[in-house]
């Protein structure tokens, strides 16, 4: 009996989201089963993104070195961590006081990451520090203490696990960056600097160690939208603000919201794609909405176009009003 015309569009949504469902979790246990018992190294565990990725690699059964700039956050991220999970399913995270902004003790921080387990299968560079301001009243401090946060800390500590990978033949170095690694703004010198050149160090490093059986990704994102689900009532979102629509359940129609979401990436988000290129090996992610996606299409085949765009809106003091 043939299917009405009507029917075939409501049956393939129903296919492609049933096939959907079902990839998801296929790769949700897949990224189980591969980050099992490997050792997972977070920088700035502490942050929004990097308490979530914890969370995620713990539950997977990966054994944890957690490192931040605060003894406490981490302290409270451990807790959190072990209140209620499986012993016999997990494994107790290790803690590193790690603070990029302090090069000066950065070996013997790398030397103690190094002897939590004696080796390291994937270093998870997640550690960045941001500013936004006009280039005249930025010091030239302030331009080093980004570029030791954001370049100097995460290749040194890339550097230092990077002989135990040799020696086994095997390891991941992921990076978390941002998408002005690939795309430059105004206001934000220093910053885009940063992200450029971190992000071309792990693209020859990329090159680099495939010999050796070490993969490199590189997860390019915009900016994280860490208050999106955790508001709470300020001068600026009152208690009587409409509160915001929930997530949509439908696989299909979550990931077309997400698509056409501007407000930035959430942590959870974010900590997803991380396991997923863990699990895949991938080299390249870029996570943003369809706006940057487009603009980095412009600044590649038509500069001009791009650079005159971007000029006119320092000129019409649409971003410098931002800046008061």
């Amino acid at each position: 009996m043939a299917v009405p015309s009507v029917m075939v569009l409501p049956l393939l949504i129903v296919v492609f989201a049933g096939i959907y469902y079902v990839y998801n979790e296929v790769m949700r246990f897949m990224s189980k089963s591969v980050v099992r018992n490997k050792v997972v190294v977070i920088t700035d565990a502490v942050s929004g993104m990097g308490s979530e990725c914890a969370r995620l690699f713990h539950a997977g059964g990966a054994r944890l070195v957690l490192c931040g700039p605060s003894w406490d956050k981490l302290e409270s991220l451990y807790d959190s961590l072990c209140s209620g999970s499986d012993p016999s399913q997990t494994f107790t995270p290790k803690l590193v006081l790690l603070d990029f902004s302090d090069m000066e003790n950065i070996s013997d921080v790398v030397s103690e990451i190094c002897e939590c387990y004696g080796c390291v299968d994937v270093l998870i560079c997640n550690s960045s520090m941001k500013v936004k301001a006009p280039v005249q009243n930025l010091t030239l401090e302030m331009d080093k203490t980004i570029m030791d946060v954001n370049y100097f800390g995460p290749i040194t500590l890339a550097k230092g696990v990077l002989p135990l990978m040799i020696t086994r033949r095997t390891g991941q170095f992921v990076l978390v960056n941002s998408i002005q690694g690939k795309l430059a703004l105004p206001f934000r010198t220093c910053y885009a600097a940063s992200k450029h050149a971190v992000q071309a160090f792990f693209d020859c490093l990329r090159a680099e160690v495939e010999e050796f059986g070490i993969s490199v990704s590189t997860i390019s994102h915009t900016f994280i939208n860490a208050g999106a689900e955790n508001a709470t009532p300020t001068e600026a979102t009152p208690a009587t603000a409409t509160p915001t629509k929930a997530t949509p359940t439908n696989p299909i129609w979550a990931y077309i919201r997400s698509k056409l979401n501007t407000h930035g990436v959430r942590p959870q988000i974010l900590a997803q794609e991380i396991v997923r290129s863990v699990n895949r090996q991938s080299r390249e992610v870029f996570l943003a909405h369809p706006v940057p996606t487009v603009a980095l299409y412009i600044r590649a085949l038509m500069p001009g176009c791009f650079f005159s765009v971007v000029s006119a809106g320092v000129r019409d003091g649409a971003m410098a009003e931002q800046l008061k």
